[in-house]
């Protein structure tokens, strides 16, 4: 699966970091920049055969759309996305510059909130390094 764009070290972080918030509900998880992904996780049970590229594109202006919309509003700022689908569920969580969308099956809302927060944070500290 590794691609190059991420160390073998992240790609283990964002792994077990997703793992602990969601446990055997995570299906995928899939890092992406604005020129490129990498699939750093694939529940054994699933087959190989998602269109990526176009998941990523959709995602990625999904995020700028997302982001440009929400600029100033009495909500406050924008955080992630949570996608309902019939069977399952995908959060995107982006920042300017690079991104991570992990699907899984049924989830909680705190255990969205836990992995978005963890994500981001793993996000952020890529942005210090």
């Amino acid at each position: 699966m590794p691609t190059g764009l991420l160390t073998d070290e992240a790609a283990e972080q964002i792994v077990a970091t997703c793992r602990t918030a969601i446990g055997d509900s995570l299906r995928s998880i899939t890092y992406f920049t604005r020129d490129d992904f990498e699939q750093v996780y694939l529940r054994e049970d699933l087959e190989r055969d998602a269109d990526l590229s176009t998941f990523i594109g959709h995602e990625w202006r999904g995020f700028k759309t997302a982001q440009t919309a929400y600029e100033n509003s009495e909500l406050g700022d924008y955080n992630y996305t949570i996608r309902v689908f019939d069977n399952g569920f995908l959060v995107r969580v982006t920042s300017d510059s690079e991104g991570i969308f992990v699907t899984t099956d049924g989830l909680t809302v705190k255990d969205f909130e836990e992995v978005a927060t963890a994500i981001n944070v793993f996000l952020n500290d890529r942005e210090i390094e």
